[in-house]
């Protein structure tokens, strides 16, 4: 079993909490990942919250991530994972299997998925 810490920064999180129950992810807010590029405090929050995840060798994600700017960055910080509307819009789950290649595609390799 697999443990996430959801919207890490916001609510009844607490830096508490990683002391005493071994998540294996934290998902950083996009409430600081939407001004981590413009805010000081925003960035470093995101920083502060990836050292501490790497400290534990915890994955981080971090939700929201709508530009490539932040993209980058959240990068350059050493974030583990990221999601949001730069990668996908959500999709109903009939959808889903577009995203990834046909059992043909992958004994064909890399040549034929384009």
């Amino acid at each position: 079993m697999h443990i996430s810490l959801d919207d890490f920064g916001t609510g009844y999180s607490s830096l508490s909490y990683l002391q005493r129950i071994p998540f294996d992810k934290i998902k950083i807010d996009q409430s600081f990942i939407e001004n981590v590029a413009d805010n000081e405090v925003s960035l470093a929050i995101v920083q502060a919250v990836i050292t501490v995840a790497k400290a534990r060798n915890v994955i981080t994600v971090a939700e929201g991530v709508e530009t490539e700017q932040q993209r980058e960055l959240l990068r350059m910080l050493g974030c583990s994972e990221m999601q949001g509307y730069l990668f996908s819009r959500p999709v109903p789950v009939q959808d889903l299997f577009q995203f990834f290649p046909t059992r043909a595609q992958r004994a064909a390799g890399p040549a034929s998925a384009a």
